[in-house]
């Protein structure tokens, strides 16, 4: 694959400098490939074809661009397995996972996306006869995460083509493959020549020569909080828009007359889907104290039932993405330990059956507190904290008290109650007994965990600049 140089201008082309990146098998711990490591002056020429394919790009028709993302979407599809086996590779997903949510997560937010499209109207008129058009942005930076590769550039990239906007994508250098996927298939699809770019390197590579960019109209970034902040303080000089898709440390509240077995299931599938590495993931769970004991043997259960394995063996886990983040979950479970939280299942020692690699064992903390680390930092690993609460009001409290604010989780044997304790979640979004993601509906935090929203319509209004035209319409 092209992982030795970068898309730009419709054409692979050599990087400006030589400059390699080793991407490593986290299931293995070997090193599987050398990717091209991008300078300022890489950076340059991705934005400059970006730039000049807008102002033809902008004005193709609607119905173009539904054309285009139907074509896009029919290649994805077809190649769906081959992106699947790419990102196993890199980031450790267990290959069931891959194939059957990875993979097609790009299908999904691009079939959505043509739906919206299909029924914008990029115009309107007010009662007193004024034009109100939504235009494209302009030139976007689109930066991407390692976790849910496809998925996260699809919500980017799908909104900006369809929205008529031009774009340089720089993808996790730990999980890129499926980015070089993507470029093979935008340029089968026909994209024009400038549309889409793609380069690699780090954040500390390049990532201020793109968010600073005098050429770059709009930011959309996915990851860490600590991240997010230093692109908008690169960004701010240049007053261009910045979206950002951030951190998280989601709670989730058992309330009521619950079936303890079925709620134990959703909290561990919420919690340790993709070993736990989602930013929206459950990583609290509050439970009345008249309950906890009940619940905690249910979630100890369900725990110790997981699978952890090589990714092709389709386990319920496989490792986590890379060595960093590897030290940085078991610094956790330490923490949890030394702090005085009890260790229910799971630990920091490595699965007996497992040699080598960054696998983690599913993590059940009870008895945690709200000051302790594990319940205030996010650990983005297999590990889950159990709280206990005397009152709905002081649950609440506690799952409010975070810095971070993407998603939340109610347990309720009432849906009014349910619904109501939503309503005083400070989150973007919120599960109720069990229920899962919409495409269609907006996906974004309050606080720390970012601004602005993605998916479906929403998303695309973020591309979206709009202008009136005072006297437009005709008498």
């Amino acid at each position: 694959m092209n992982t030795q140089q970068f898309y730009i201008n419709g054409a692979w082309v050599d990087p400006v400098s030589a400059g390699t990146i080793e991407v490593v098998n986290p299931a293995t711990q070997n090193v599987i490939y050398q990717l091209a490591n991008a300078t300022s002056s890489d950076v340059d020429l991705a934005v400059s074809a970006a730039k000049n394919a807008f102002p033809h790009y902008s004005l193709i028709s609607l119905n173009e661009r539904v054309e285009l993302l139907e074509d896009i979407n029919a290649l994805l599809i077809k190649r769906n397995d081959e992106i699947a086996d790419a990102i196993s590779l890199e980031m450790g997903a267990p290959i069931s996972l891959a194939r059957n949510a990875q993979a097609p997560s790009g299908s999904q937010h691009f079939a959505e996306m043509i739906e919206v499209l299909k029924k914008f109207r990029s115009s309107s008129t007010t009662s007193n006869g004024t034009f109100v058009r939504k235009e494209p942005i302009g030139t976007c930076a689109l930066i991407t995460p390692w976790n849910w590769p496809l998925n996260q550039i699809a919500t980017k990239v799908a909104p900006a083509l369809a929205a008529g906007c031009t774009m340089v994508l720089k993808p996790s250098e730990i999980a890129p493959l499926d980015a070089i996927i993507l470029a093979e298939i935008l340029h089968e699809a026909g994209v024009p020549k400038g549309v889409f770019n793609l380069i690699h390197g780090t954040g500390a590579s390049i990532g201020n020569s793109l968010t600073s960019h005098k050429d770059i109209d709009m930011v959309s970034f996915t990851g860490s909080t600590r991240a997010g902040i230093a692109i908008s303080q690169s960004a701010a000089p240049s007053i261009k828009r910045v979206a950002l898709e951030l951190g998280g440390k989601s709670a989730g509240i058992v309330y009521g007359k619950v079936d303890a077995s079925k709620v134990a299931q959703q909290i561990v599938d919420s919690s340790m889907l993709n070993s736990g590495q989602s930013c929206n993931a459950l990583t609290r769970v509050l439970v009345a104290s008249d309950q906890y004991d009940e619940i905690c043997k249910e979630i100890i259960q369900c725990m110790q039932a997981l699978s952890v394995d090589m990714p092709q063996q389709s386990p319920n886990l496989g490792p986590v993405s890379n060595a960093a983040q590897y030290k940085k979950v078991l610094g956790f479970i330490q923490s949890g330990i030394d702090s005085g939280a009890t260790l229910l299942t799971g630990g920091a020692d490595m699965p007996s059956h497992l040699e080598k690699g960054f696998f983690v064992k599913p993590t059940l903390f009870g008895d945690v507190t709200p000051d302790m680390t594990i319940a205030r930092e996010e650990i983005f690993g297999p590990v889950l904290c159990l709280m206990k609460y005397q009152e709905l009001s002081a649950a609440i409290d506690i799952a409010n008290a975070s810095e971070y604010g993407l998603s939340g989780f109610v347990w309720c044997d009432d849906h009014d109650n349910a619904v109501n304790i939503a309503d005083q979640l400070r989150t973007g979004m919120v599960h109720l007994n069990g229920a899962g993601l919409d495409a269609s509906a907006p996906f974004g935090g309050y606080k720390m965990s970012g601004n602005g929203r993605e998916w479906g319509a929403f998303g695309l209004e973020e591309y979206l600049e709009c202008k009136s035209i005072y006297g437009g319409a005709k008498n």
